[in-house]
């Protein structure tokens, strides 16, 4: 049950960061095709945050310290476009355009998005 909660935190989060930051799409033929693409990047995202972003965060610790954790939302942004080229091989449609304003304004409102549902949603843990 935990795991459907952040895949759908996953997915709120960016589909909020689809509505504000342009040059973040998430394409479908319909609301329920569009929303079916939301829960699949969700998931995707929460993978590659699960195996791919600590050994990023490892190899990246000095920049954590030396830009007092902001360097997370680059590592944010990485994940992103990690997640966008992911999709592109599964034939979904999740796509961003440039990594410096896209991916980096999407990795932040995602963040925040994330942050406060978590906060609110229930948790096992």
């Amino acid at each position: 049950m935990n795991i459907l909660i952040k895949i759908v935190v996953n997915a709120v989060a960016i589909w909020v960061a689809t509505a504000l930051v342009p040059g973040v799409e998430v394409t479908g033929d319909d609301t329920g095709q569009t929303v079916l693409t939301l829960l699949v990047v969700g998931a995707i995202f929460g993978l590659v945050n699960a195996v791919v972003k600590p050994v990023v965060k490892l190899f990246s610790l000095p920049f954590y310290f030396i830009t007092l954790g902001l360097f997370a939302f680059v590592v944010n942004a990485l994940m992103l476009e990690l997640v966008a080229w992911l999709s592109g091989r599964l034939n979904i449609s999740f796509t961003i355009d440039d990594f410096f304003w896209s991916a980096l304004g999407a990795a932040v409102v995602v963040t925040f998005v994330s942050m406060v549902l978590n906060l609110v949603l229930p948790d096992s843990d």
